[in-house]
């Protein structure tokens, strides 16, 4: 299937725009795709036919042994959880429709057989029977390579550091507008490099609306569902002035910060007002080599942050984040990391204050860099798109005048509305099923 993926998406080129944007290279849009898995994982060209299938008693187990010379073990409680009769099963909502109440954790298969070698079927001891195709089974095995490989074709979590040497993959708005295959790249390279320019958009507000519709809908937020950046009198935030904006993800101070940001550029002045980005889970690595104990703080302290204003509405918000936000296996996630909004309230010891500060300098440092940061200038008609949880954004001062001389519009989206729109797209690119 990836295969089929990269010769779909191979031959589609888009401007991969440098430092200097006069400067300009072809590159083609990275395409979702997933690395080779072990002998016994799931794969698209690999045969599903079962050779033959058993079930001790003892082990509480189906074995199903497969035609290419691999075996998967299922646990029954695991098979009767999942059986997919119109009993059990809501095709039509793909919901489990069998009370958890009923399922006996002890089950064992009362009789299996093979149908053809592409289905198994199971009668359990109340009479009850459940069937399973072949390629179902396969995509579900337990082993740790096809669990792994289930879980790149869902998440698609691999990533493409970058630093200075970034160069920012570019496509026309339009085309992923009303091109399946140009959105379905978009969205690919926006969850692999984390930054994707879409340009020609028309230069004037409501252009996010349509982005928004195009991939689901928007996150509404205590600025609006799009919001104005520009330079206002009585500013409620610091991005609506002149001045210089440092290194931050948007939003930490929301116990779920909004995953995507779009910045349309509607207004540019001509001196000033530079776009800089970078890559906070690049710099964030580098961290962790070059001082562990550094790493450790700002993944482990909890930040204060705050917002309190009036926009859309009025709002007081508070909220704890680490600056550097981990999962279980000890990966990057999430940066939190916005000066403006880091509460003066800090509710650590002060023994601890100064240990953070120095981390938190170091980590600054690195972002600041000229190795790690990248610097361009939108014009009007582009729209930045990039991962709100990865990218740090900054900009560069410039001279407020008598008249509105920058002008933005920005919006947010959630993670889980674009992957969802990813996935919709992937079916509909790839014919899958």
């Amino acid at each position: 299937m990836w295969r089929l993926a990269a010769h779909v998406l191979r031959g589609t080129k888009v401007h991969a725009v440098l430092q200097d944007r006069s400067v300009l290279t072809t590159a083609t849009l990275l395409p979702c795709r997933r690395r080779g898995t072990a002998r016994g994982a799931h794969s698209s060209d690999m045969s599903t036919a079962i050779q033959k299938v058993e079930a001790p008693d003892a082990e509480h187990l189906v074995r199903v042994h497969w035609a290419d010379g691999s075996e998967s073990r299922y646990p029954c409680v695991w098979l009767r959880d999942n059986c997919q009769c119109p009993d059990c099963f809501l095709s039509s909502a793909k919901a489990r429709r069998l009370l958890f109440e009923d399922l006996d954790v002890d089950i064992v298969a009362k009789e299996v057989t093979l149908t053809d070698r592409k289905k198994i079927s199971i009668t359990w001891p109340d009479e009850h029977t459940s069937e399973y195709e072949a390629e179902w089974l396969k995509k579900r095995c337990f082993s740790e390579a096809a669990r792994a490989e289930m879980q790149e074709d869902l998440f698609l979590p691999e990533r493409q550091y970058w630093g200075s040497d970034l160069q920012l993959p570019e496509i026309p708005f339009e085309e992923i507008m009303y091109n399946d295959r140009s959105a379905y790249q978009w969205l690919c390279t926006l969850k692999k490099v984390g930054i994707v320019l879409l340009t020609g958009a028309a230069a004037r507000q409501g252009e996010l609306v349509k982005l928004g519709h195009r991939i689901g809908f928007l996150r509404l937020t205590f600025y609006g569902p799009t919001w104005q950046v520009q330079d206002k009198a009585d500013a409620n935030n610091v991005a609506y002035t002149t001045g210089k904006l440092c290194f931050h993800t948007d939003y930490p101070v929301l116990q779920h910060p909004p995953g995507v940001q779009f910045l349309h550029c509607i207004k540019q002045t001509a001196a000033g007002g530079d776009s800089e980005v970078v890559d906070g889970f690049h710099v964030s690595n580098k961290l962790k080599q070059q001082n562990p104990q550094a790493y450790q703080i700002l993944s482990s302290t909890a930040v204060d942050y705050t917002d309190v204003g009036v926009d859309y509405c009025d709002f007081a918000v508070q909220c704890k984040q680490r600056i550097i936000d981990v999962d279980y296996r000890g990966q990057v996630v999430r940066i939190n990391y916005n000066n403006a909004t880091r509460d003066t309230v800090f509710d650590i010891p002060a023994e601890k204050v100064r240990p953070f500060y120095a981390a938190l300098k170091e980590f600054d440092d690195l972002l600041n860099s000229r190795e790690h940061k990248f610097t361009y200038k939108l014009k009007p008609g582009d729209i930045v798109t990039f991962d709100n949880w990865r990218v740090l954004h900054g900009r560069q001062s410039f001279q407020s005048g008598s008249e509105v001389t920058r002008h933005l519009e920005g919006a947010y989206a959630d993670w889980d509305v674009v992957m969802s729109r990813l996935r919709l797209l992937r079916k509909r690119v790839l014919n899958r099923d």
